[in-house]
């Protein structure tokens, strides 16, 4: 096993471990993905988070041949949609965290921007968070709705589902989707209400000064 690999398996058994226990990710909820040189590494269909083995992860070679590990999640149409738009993502995250989630199923959102500009951390790690209509989870055609989106969003919100997540390491990826669940808290929090959004310029400004790479 190559070192990449050995730290990429202990990489997604810390941080899964470090949202179950924050309560991210209920039960056998969510699942997670790192790219590899020589193929990727999948959490299991129906683990759980908080319990990962390192030695039981999905390994999956460059055509996403199952070769290793415990079945794969059925999420796999997903991850793999990103990888394909987003030739930097090395890491996905999907979690069924509940602000975001609770967000996912409110009618009136829009659904090219879900997560106002409210705060300067959202523009800097997340951006602009789409909306794709629901489709049955594990379904294949979840597939081209995430590919018209994620080559300019690295962040998007399944219909009724949840969030999803890519980044340019698992860690990366951990934080936007950290960002993006504290964020979609505070407009729940203050729906209804005179939000002051960041101005135009403001964003402008953050994407110039730290770049987003998702």
């Amino acid at each position: 096993m190559s070192p990449e690999e050995s730290a990429a398996r202990e990489g997604l058994v810390r941080w899964g471990r470090s949202m179950f226990e924050r309560g991210l990710t209920p039960g056998s909820s969510g699942n997670l993905s790192v790219r590899l040189a020589d193929g990727y590494l999948f959490t299991p269909t129906n683990s759980c988070l908080g319990f990962l083995d390192s030695e039981r992860l999905s390994k999956l070679d460059g055509n996403g041949k199952h070769i290793s590990g415990d079945p794969p999640t059925k999420e796999l149409p997903l991850h793999f949609a990103f990888y394909e738009t987003r030739p930097s993502a090395r890491a996905v995250v999907h979690l069924h965290s509940t602000y975001a989630t609770a967000l996912s199923c409110l009618a009136d959102v829009d659904p090219n921007d879900a997560i106002p500009p409210i705060t300067p951390y959202v523009v800097m790690r997340v951006g602009k968070v789409p909306i794709v209509p629901y489709t049955r989870p594990g379904s294949a055609d979840v597939a081209p709705l995430i590919r018209a989106k994620a080559g300019d969003h690295p962040a998007i919100l399944l219909g009724n589902h949840g969030p999803v997540v890519a980044g340019t390491s698992l860690e990366a990826a951990v934080f936007a989707t950290e960002e993006l669940e504290e964020t979609a808290k505070l407009v729940l929090l203050t729906r209804g209400m005179a939000i002051r959004h960041l101005a135009a310029t403001e964003i402008a400004d953050l994407e110039a000064t730290f770049m987003l790479r998702g």
